[in-house]
């Protein structure tokens, strides 16, 4: 057991889409065409994004079965809806037919998550489906009552024009990063704010430092290091919807391949020590690790080891605690740099401060 699962609620849709950048997980992951992988589910996207990869088995798994059932969400509207009707149930793009969409959508679904969706139905229509965990909410209230404090709207959707990193940072520095913005982020992103409004106060349990200081900085490097107008996450974060970049699993390229390997992901629900694989060729293991004590967490990455193959590898993100190899393990692995540093570079979800890649000897 990781024990978060005693100390936060489950109970609820907690990420409604994924946060952690899917080109950077596929880029990383290696070869595992025909093998198997276990994936951190949360709400299904990299999962699905996983699937391009070629694997004959992905175990999608999570502890809870609201996340499980975003995952069932995203694969009865695969089944059903055209990739442009997808990103209106999503919430990508406007809609005034999204209940009629939905209606489709969990008709593909097992009954017990059609059940979920049904009662969430008129937030659904309202938010698209990609709207309504704590964390978009969270969000949602940033970009429409606390954002149009410090900046207009011509600002905000400046921020997404194309321009090389030299205009990207005179832009930050001269339009963007003023005082009303310094002090919107020390409030808005402090850990009082966001453990009541966006994520569990569980979650930050082994994490130390200014959680707006390094909010602050990340925010930095996603306006100059790397390209707004491509960045998916800074988009919805901004304005509560995507523009022209969209995550990996929602882009019309993909759609049609991760439509035809549906039948190869397999929902747990579980600690991923429950996980009944053998052989594994990877894991995408989110930010797991980052919930746990020291012990905890070197039991954890254990049982991956007993399930993985030689060369598998394992894929993690940690945002403000750090978190790699367990001492007592590290004789097992090999860091994988520079891939790791690949990673770091391209990476567009700009909140995490580390991205690991460690690979079984």
């Amino acid at each position: 057991m990781t024990g978060i699962e005693t100390r936060a609620a489950f109970d609820r849709i907690r990420y409604a889409q994924l946060w952690e950048d899917a080109d950077v997980l596929n880029a990383s992951i290696g070869d595992v065409a025909g093998g198997t992988l276990v994936s951190i589910c949360s709400a299904g996207d990299n999962a699905l994004a996983l699937l391009l990869r070629d694997p004959a088995q992905i175990y999608a798994v999570d502890l809870s079965s609201a996340q499980l059932h975003c995952l069932a969400l995203r694969i009865g509207a695969m089944k059903t809806l055209s990739q442009p009707e997808f990103l209106e149930l999503m919430g990508s793009r406007p809609s005034r037919r999204r209940r009629a969409l939905l209606s489709r959508a969990i008709g593909a679904c097992p009954e017990e998550a059609r059940a979920f969706w049904q009662s969430l139905d008129a937030q659904v229509v309202a938010h698209g489906a990609g709207g309504v965990g704590k964390f978009e909410r969270y969000f949602r209230l940033f970009a429409r009552y606390v954002l149009p404090l410090v900046h207009s709207r011509r600002t905000i959707a400046a921020i997404f024009e194309p321009r090389t990193p030299e205009e990207r940072r005179v832009f930050f520095e001269r339009r963007f990063d003023t005082w009303r913005w310094r002090l919107l982020v020390r409030v808005f992103f402090s850990r009082f704010m966001m453990a009541r409004l966006g994520r569990d106060p569980a979650f930050f349990d082994h994490v130390e430092g200014s959680v707006a200081d390094h909010v602050f900085a990340r925010l930095r490097h996603a306006g100059i290091d790397t390209d707004p107008s491509q960045n998916p996450y800074l988009h919805w974060i901004m304005t509560g919807t995507h523009g022209e970049a969209l995550p990996l699993a929602w882009r019309p390229e993909a759609y049609e391949i991760i439509r035809s390997r549906l039948d190869r992901i397999t929902p747990h629900l579980g600690p991923i020590e429950t996980v009944p694989a053998e052989s594994v060729d990877g894991f995408n293991l989110s930010d797991i690790f980052e919930y746990m004590d020291a012990p905890t967490a070197e039991a954890v990455y254990r049982s991956c080891l007993s399930m993985a193959r030689p060369y598998a590898r394992l894929v993690y993100w940690n945002m403000m605690a750090p978190r790699r190899v367990p001492p007592a393990l590290a004789d097992r692995v090999e860091t994988m740099s520079t891939v790791e540093e690949a990673g770091k570079a391209m990476d567009k979800a700009f909140f995490y401060s580390d991205f690991v890649v460690e690979r079984v000897r």
